[in-house]
């Protein structure tokens, strides 16, 4: 216990300290560049360019923190969001390394293991992008056009990738993922333009209360936590029955 108390204070120095110095050189670099050219924007100028994203992302950075960090851990959450591409890459390498270990992400080995996906995961896609880069500059543009057989896949790519993994999750808990599927269509459908960023934590609060409900109601859970469940409600409802007719 101490040990893991050690890592974890650790995880947390280190985290705060790579994520404040990532956030110094975010922002050096605009800075830098009104430096070098002597071009300052007005305070206004930048509060108005400033608010109408705010709005959006700020709220959103919040959200994700609070529901990111129970599904890949302390370590892995500092390095995701100093590296990127959370939903597209790290949050699915991330559930995949989890599962095929079947630990969860918030012991130590899940610390651990979370961490080592989503560290080998940023190395990896640096790599592969630096080769795409050098090996396919000449021919992207034709596949990625308008025009190109292929664009339209390249505009699935997200959704295959959360489907394929979502996949696995839906057939071994299909019950708790009616409700939230069918709530996120629904707003889908009303919504089309939501982003991910708020359909993602609108999905797990759904999934968390409509899980809560459900165990309560006794239709989740081992065979013995559902018996145990439904006779209490049971009795409940009995004493609730006498209860009433004593008045």
């Amino acid at each position: 216990m101490k040990n893991n108390n050690s890592y974890m204070d650790k995880t947390h120095i280190y985290g705060r300290i790579w994520t404040l110095t990532a956030l110094f050189l975010f922002i050096m670099i605009p800075v830098s560049f009104s430096a070098y050219l002597n071009a300052w924007p007005s305070l206004s100028v930048f509060l108005k360019g400033l608010a109408p994203i705010a709005v959006i992302f700020y709220p959103t950075a919040i959200i994700e923190v609070l529901t990111y960090t129970p599904l890949m851990g302390s370590g892995a959450t500092y390095l995701a969001f100093v590296t990127g591409n959370i939903s597209n890459l790290k949050l699915p390498c991330t559930l995949s390394a989890l599962e095929t270990n079947k630990i969860s992400a918030n012991s130590q080995q899940g610390e651990i293991i979370s961490t080592i996906a989503v560290a080998s995961s940023s190395i990896v896609t640096t790599l592969i992008i630096a080769i795409g880069i050098l090996l396919l500059s000449p021919i992207i543009p034709l596949i990625t056009d308008e025009g190109s057989v292929l664009y339209p896949a390249f505009k699935q790519i997200v959704p295959c990738l959360f489907g394929a993994l979502g996949a696995t999750y839906f057939a071994k808990h299909w019950k708790i993922s009616i409700l939230p599927i069918a709530v996120l269509i629904i707003a889908l459908l009303f919504y089309p333009t939501a982003q991910i960023g708020v359909l993602i934590p609108a999905g797990v609060i759904v999934s968390l209360t409509g899980a809560h409900f459900m165990y309560k109601a006794g239709l989740i859970g081992t065979k013995e936590e559902r018996e145990k469940i439904k006779e209490e409600n049971r009795l409940k409802k009995l004493q609730k029955k006498e209860e009433k007719n004593k008045k």
